[in-house]
């Protein structure tokens, strides 16, 4: 993609506008990122080269209404000089056409890039991108390493609108959209072990949790959740705090209590099953752990 002179592909912030046409394909409002395609685009960084600034490669996923899932991502070759930049569409095209096979529901939303950085040339490959997501919008999402000084890490999502009397490709605006990590719950273990390894010091090693350790790591969280939910309702009965009607809706509504339950006495019923489970909970946590020192003691 040859550049010619420079143009004003720029950054704003704005809000996106849904089209309530049932011809045109709505605006994505919302865009949500698996945990595969992140760690995936942060592999891409750390294995580029020494002379290359940023990487670039492509995003699947699927399209809700006006939602967008990015479910996996795959690398693009591509490169950039002061006077243009160079993406392998072959490449591009034939490793769709293999993830196509393996996952036939997953299609091409969109594109990532690492850095900060909207110019000209992001501009050229949104362009590119958006003829291969046609008739829908392309959508970017930008990747901040945290590696350049002053940059915070994190992800942000863009779709692009064209400007001017007769855009040009390299000619049109960025405009924000919401982004968030989804996750499903059998990822979970994998994001902890993940978010404990970093904690750790540099010369210690993580090791996959048994399945008892999460069982309890789930216990021990419920508990202190409920330790501090009787904390902050004695607190609210003693007066030294002034209680929040939201908070208190919000408990009613777990615990199962409206208006007509309080006179039946179902809160009490409820209560009681709450009770049951907190001490069901502390007997297995007990058991997991008798069953641990045992293999230990067997095993020395």
């Amino acid at each position: 993609m040859p550049l010619g002179p420079k143009s004003s592909a720029i950054n704003i912030h704005g809000t996106t506008v849904t089209d309530s046409s049932h011809n045109v394909p709505r605006t994505p409002t919302n865009i949500t990122i698996h945990p595969v395609a992140l760690f995936s685009i942060l592999d891409h960084y750390l294995r580029r080269t020494d002379a290359q600034d940023r990487v670039i490669g492509t995003l699947l996923g699927t399209r809700h209404d006006n939602e967008v899932e990015v479910r996996s991502s795959f690398a693009v070759l591509h490169s950039e000089t002061d006077e243009q930049v160079a993406v392998d569409m072959d490449y591009h095209r034939t490793m769709y056409e293999l993830h196509h096979k393996v996952n036939p529901k997953e299609v091409i939303v969109g594109w990532y890039s690492t850095g900060s950085n909207l110019n000209t040339y992001s501009a050229l490959i949104q362009n590119f991108y958006s003829q291969e997501t046609s008739p829908h919008q392309a959508i970017h999402v930008s990747v901040n390493t945290g590696t350049e000084e002053g940059q915070e890490a994190g992800v942000k999502a863009y779709i692009s609108s064209p400007v001017g009397v007769n855009p040009k490709p390299e000619n049109c605006v960025f405009v924000p959209v919401p982004v968030e990590l989804r996750f499903h719950d059998a990822e979970r273990s994998g994001l902890d072990l993940l978010a404990n390894t970093a904690s750790l010091p540099a010369a210690t090693t993580a090791q996959p949790v048994a399945d008892l350790e999460i069982i309890e790591r789930a216990l021990v969280s419920v508990s202190d959740m409920l330790d501090r939910v009787l904390t902050y309702v004695r607190a609210v009965l003693a007066g030294e705090k002034k209680g929040d009607p939201a908070i208190g809706r919000y408990l009613m509504d777990t615990l199962g209590a409206s208006t007509e339950d309080l006179e039946k006495g179902g809160f009490n019923t409820s209560l009681q099953d709450t009770l049951m489970i907190s001490y069901l909970a502390n007997l297995v946590r007990a058991q997991a752990e008798v069953s641990s020192r045992l293999a230990l003691t067997a095993a020395s």
